[in-house]
């Protein structure tokens, strides 16, 4: 756990310097007087934080999928060399020229992902409880579906979303922070607005509200990724196994077949890049769509054949 903090906290300082340092280069000299908002300055401010984060996530994902989620890289001199064998068999087959690194990490959920800042540098990573409870023809069809996710890009299209969406949070919640801020001063000089503190509070208010808002997009874009992976992995491995693998899911978590339906609350960095996700409350904010959905989407499908 402590490994964990110090991790967390190292990279968020080293975040907060990169993009401070960038700010300096492109000539930031702040955006907010008393009296007025220089809109330039601001859309710069909040194209570097909210793009330039995302992008630096985006090019440490895989490090954090190793450190945080516990993955071991494996080759095909270990005893997961058939695995290996697999994912670089279908990576073949899906047009990738550099094979992605393979990992196995330590966890009774069924269940994989795959990460990585581009098609060229990946990672596939797959939970032994998945490799336990899941014949060889499902575990191909999951296998299909993340190199299906490297082959689209999936990783880089996600994260450009997630930067505009983070831009336009933090852009239209300092206007308005600064429009409440000028009408509490009225046409008084001396008028003291909403103050340092009740300005940032208000700033962090509604930059939380747009970037929930701004989730239901980042979903709805997600759950139209996974069927894509879906046909993709389909194509790579049939489609025969691709539904195995999906029924194989519902077996063992009957309730992801409806309650997937109603949301996604989960906390894991990886959550959007994985096969499935557990259960919650709203489906506007799922990731994945249900597993029927999935499975009659691919049944449905005759290019597939």
């Amino acid at each position: 756990m402590g490994k964990r903090i110090l991790l967390f906290l190292a990279t968020n300082i080293l975040v907060i310097i990169t993009l401070s340092t960038i700010l300096h280069l492109v000539g930031f000299t702040g955006f907010r007087a008393t009296n007025y908002i220089n809109y330039e300055q601001l859309a710069l401010f909040c194209l570097v934080w909210g793009m330039g984060g995302a992008f630096i996530s985006l090019l440490m994902s895989k490090m954090m999928a190793k450190w945080m989620m516990g993955v071991k890289i494996v080759d095909q001199r270990s005893e997961f060399s058939s695995l290996v064998q697999k994912i670089h068999a279908l990576a073949r087959k899906a047009g990738l020229t550099k094979m992605p690194e393979v990992g196995v990490y330590q966890s009774t959920d069924l269940n994989a992902f795959a990460t990585g800042p581009s098609k060229n540098n990946s990672l596939v990573a797959v939970s032994t409880g998945l490799l336990n409870k899941m014949n060889e023809d499902e575990v191909e069809g999951v296998l299909a579906h993340e190199i299906s996710h490297i082959a689209n890009g999936d990783m880089v299209t996600m994260t450009l979303l997630q930067g505009v969406i983070n831009a336009f949070a933090m852009f239209l919640a300092r206007i308005i922070a600064f429009a409440i801020d000028q009408a509490m001063r009225g046409d008084r000089d001396d008028g003291r607005g909403l103050g340092y503190f009740a300005y940032y509070i208000v700033v962090i208010l509604f930059e939380s509200v747009f970037l929930m808002l701004g989730s239901i997009v980042v979903a709805s874009f997600s759950r139209w990724r996974e069927f894509r992976a879906d046909y993709g992995s389909a194509k790579l491995a049939g489609k025969d196994k691709m539904i195995q693998a999906l029924q194989a899911l519902q077996r063992n978590y009957p309730q992801l077949a409806l309650a997937q339906s109603q949301g996604d609350n989960s906390k894991n960095a990886f959550k959007s890049m994985q096969i499935s996700d557990r259960p919650s409350w709203f489906a506007l904010f799922s990731s994945h769509p249900p597993l029927e959905a999935r499975i009659a989407a691919l049944r449905r499908s005759t290019t597939l054949l």
